[in-house]
């Protein structure tokens, strides 16, 4: 099947994309700030207090860049795109690009008096957000752009995708409410399904 006329080539598609999150992954970086002088704390000290930043910056960045890969992936699928898929391509451009306020603001009040069960809802509800829009992304274009795709996906691989990629919003919505009760829980739910989403997508086997 041949794309729509109203189907466009996927490179500016990539390239912007890459842009805006190569942006937003460096941005992570500007709240890992150097402590300022002091005479009464040592640097060793003031470094240590900035812990709360390095943690949230490494799972942000990993999150980030996981998205990245699946994107990726995502867009490689296609040999064309139409307008739902740049609409929601930009959805998801928007959410992702608002994920280094949520870190920053994660990390400031992670430790904090008060404050810090809010920060992590935030955070963890920006994710979840961001997974949603993500699924959609992937739904249209596997279930409802056959016409778009370079190789038509089985059953099977369809299913596979949709299902990897519906495990994160139960997740981080389940990330959101124990902010609520604990920023730490957030923090380590996060932690879990990076490290869930580092492994590499097993493709079903088609034979037999």
């Amino acid at each position: 099947m041949r794309p729509s006329p109203e189907s466009y080539g996927t490179g500016r598609v990539e390239a912007f994309s890459d842009g805006v999150i190569a942006v937003a992954i460096t941005l992570l970086v500007l709240d890992l700030r150097v402590p300022e002088p002091s005479a009464d704390v040592g640097l060793a000290n003031r470094l240590a207090q900035l812990w709360p930043n390095y943690l949230a910056y490494v799972i942000s960045f990993l999150a980030i860049g996981i998205m990245w890969i699946n994107h990726h992936a995502a867009l490689r699928r296609l040999k064309a795109v139409d307008h739902a898929v740049l609409v929601l391509n930009l959805l998801l451009l928007l959410c992702i690009v608002v994920l280094p306020f949520t870190t920053s603001l994660f990390a400031t009040y992670l430790d904090a008096s008060s404050g810090g069960h809010l920060a992590a809802a935030v955070y963890a509800g920006s994710f979840l957000v961001t997974s949603l829009v993500f699924y959609a992304l992937q739904r249209l274009i596997v279930l409802h752009r056959a016409a778009l795709l370079r190789d038509p996906l089985t059953p099977e691989q369809s299913r596979s995708i949709l299902q990897r990629g519906l495990i994160a919003a139960p997740v981080y919505l389940l990330a959101t409410i124990l902010g609520l009760l604990t920023p730490y829980l957030t923090l380590a739910v996060c932690i879990v399904l990076g490290l869930f989403y580092l492994v590499p997508l097993r493709r079903p086997s088609t034979a037999g």
